[in-house]
């Protein structure tokens, strides 16, 4: 019996550390407009078109859904979304610093990259 209990204890702790440890991350805004420069090159342009790998409007950032924009992120990062130049920029991101970025871009008004 006290084995049992002693094993039962051991299960909701090691439970407990997992369920802390995948809590979400919460994003700063503050801190996601500090990284903003890398998405200026394109996304900070009104209007801008890229012709690199195909021809398209850059969307803009500002005014997206922080969720979306964590999600896109993070898929850049995993390779599962296909341009290169997002692909390589998401690859230097931390899980942080999607959720700053996600965080800023989401609170701002419907606007390009740092407007």
């Amino acid at each position: 019996m006290i084995r049992h209990a002693v094993i039962a204890v051991a299960l909701l702790t090691v439970a407990a550390t997992c369920a802390a440890q995948t809590k979400p991350l919460v994003g700063d805004p503050a801190r996601g407009q500090d990284k903003t420069r890398m998405c200026e090159g394109c996304h900070g342009l009104d209007g801008y078109r890229t012709a690199y790998p195909v021809v398209y409007s850059v969307p803009r950032l500002g005014g997206q859904h922080p969720e979306y924009l964590a999600a896109a992120l993070h898929e850049y990062r995993a390779g599962q979304r296909s341009h290169p130049s997002m692909r390589a920029i998401a690859s230097s991101l931390s899980d942080q610093d999607i959720a700053d970025l996600a965080a800023y871009y989401g609170a701002s008004p419907k606007a390009t990259a740092s407007k």
